[in-house]
This record gives C-alpha cells, sequence and structure tokens, in this order.
C-alpha cells in the first residue's frame, strides 16, 4: 500500500487549500460557472442531472480500513449511505 510521506502531505494541503478557495470564491460569484468549470473538474466535481458528484482518486485501487471508514462516514453523512466504486478503482459519492 502507498505511504504518503512528508512532501505527499504538503502538496495535499496546498491543493486542499486552494480548491477551498476556489469553492468560496464561487460561492461568493467572484467566478462565474464557466471560470470555475475547469477548477472543479480537475478537483473531480461533475456536474450531474440533479446534483454534483465527487470522484475521489484512490492511489493505486489500495484502501486501508481507516480509509474505509471515513469512506463509509462520508457516504452516511454526505449521500445515500454508500458510494460507488468506478472502473479505474476511485471512489464516487453523489
Amino acid at each position: 500500500m502507498y505511504k504518503y510521506d512528508v512532501y505527499d502531505h504538503q502538496i495535499v494541503d496546498e491543493r486542499v487549500a486552494q480548491y477551498r478557495d476556489q469553492v468560496r470564491r464561487r460561492l461568493s460569484d467572484e467566478l462565474t460557472e464557466d471560470e470555475f468549470r475547469p477548477l472543479r473538474l480537475q478537483n473531480g466535481l461533475y456536474m450531474q442531472i440533479h446534483a454534483y458528484m465527487l470522484r475521489i482518486a484512490v492511489p493505486y485501487g489500495l484502501v486501508s480500513s481507516a480509509q474505509m471508514r471515513m469512506f463509509a462516514h462520508i457516504a452516511r453523512k454526505y449521500d445515500r449511505g454508500y458510494g460507488h466504486f468506478t472502473t479505474r478503482q476511485n471512489l464516487q459519492f453523489n
């Protein structure tokens, strides 16, 4: 299983902060939907017919039990109690 090192954590933390700011700017209408589209797509957020769908990348398709429990928590709190594994071994929530 892939283990994140200090550099991986730094990259993820920076991307999370960047995307959080982009979402904040979209919600406050500082960005139009057309300006926000490429930003949300590169972060796995897709617009479907009735709602957004979030795709989470799973490195090498390997998930620890702690990560799986967190996915279950996310599914219960933000979805209908389940997510979908994709053919590319990622996870999607609606």
